[in-house]
């Protein structure tokens, strides 16, 4: 079987029996692709793979592509994955991959941004300009839903339930969540749609999106990260951030404000509470906080 051949099924394998997103796939034969080059220079067929293959494949990463810990470690999970479907089809007789652990990577807490930032950020916008009242908006739903880029740019007027106060998102592997959306930003998506979106060329295709260009088709994640720099930029706010930013900012809020963080997996769609516990970071003030007001030793008795 040739090296199209076997990346075309792998596709269809990850799309079809893994429903895997549009994104991890195209990372995982990204990961596979640098490994097929490699072996294909040392002449080494990817069905004779063996695990003394596997640390020199790795030092090349690090030397040709500058691969640090955490882009090697993401780059096994796809070749893992690879090689779990060979030995799944018969065409190996063993995965070579899962006797090789992954680097041991330290949990990085993302960046976060404080409500009154966010304000912030979104009141630098001059709103005279139809498109920036449409990215102030992208900006409050994602803040205010806790949506990955992905997912905003893809909401669907369909799936606004505005009367039941929610929103459905097709999010990761197509799996559908129920998200609560709050007053102010149903006030402003609905302003949108009603005296904006409105007037706009809608492209056939494209009639169910909510956010649309001004050429009246879907936005890209590209459009939606850069137009957040500079919204940060116009704001003044020195902080590294991107549309994951306002997610992570979602969750952190929700659990300073008492929420638990079961209700917050389901809100993000985490399929593990580890992920979650890694997107909602606590301060140090908040901790000190919640130690003084609730702990018995801590409560002041009258």
């Amino acid at each position: 079987m040739s090296q199209t051949d076997l990346l075309s099924n792998f596709k269809d394998y990850l799309r079809i029996d893994k429903g895997l997103s549009d994104n991890t796939i195209t990372a995982y034969l990204y990961d596979v692709s640098l490994l097929m080059e490699y072996l294909e220079e040392r002449d080494i067929s990817p069905l004779k793979t063996t695990v003394d293959d596997i640390p020199p494949f790795l030092q090349n990463l690090n030397d040709k592509h500058c691969m640090n810990e955490a882009s090697q470690a993401r780059c096994l999970s796809g070749l893992r994955a690879f090689y779990k479907y060979l030995h799944y089809e018969d065409l190996i007789a063993y995965n070579p991959f899962e006797l090789i652990e992954s680097p041991k990577l330290a949990r990085k807490l993302p960046q976060t941004l404080s409500f009154e930032e966010i304000e912030k950020i979104e009141n630098a916008f001059d709103l005279s300009k139809p498109e920036n009242f449409r990215d102030k908006t992208i900006i409050e739903t994602l803040y205010s839903c806790g949506l990955r880029v992905s997912e905003a740019v893809n909401l669907k007027i369909s799936n606004l339930y505005f009367p039941q106060d929610f929103i459905m998102i097709i999010g990761k592997g197509d799996k559908q969540r129920i998200v609560p959306i709050g007053s102010y930003a149903k006030k402003l998506i609905t302003m949108y749609i009603d005296d904006i979106r409105v007037h706009l060329p809608i492209q056939k295709g494209h009639e169910d999106f909510v956010f649309l260009n001004r050429r009246g088709r879907g936005l890209t994640r590209v459009h939606v990260f850069c137009m957040i720099k500079r919204a940060v930029k116009e704001a003044g706010i020195d902080k590294e951030v991107s549309p994951h930013t306002f997610r992570h900012s979602f969750a952190t809020h929700l659990l300073e404000g008492g929420a638990d963080l079961r209700s917050i997996q389901m809100m993000l769609g985490h399929a593990s509470i580890t992920t979650t516990e890694i997107y909602t970071h606590i301060n140090r003030e908040y901790l000190a906080d919640a130690i003084l007001s609730y702990h018995p030793r801590y409560k002041v008795k009258n």
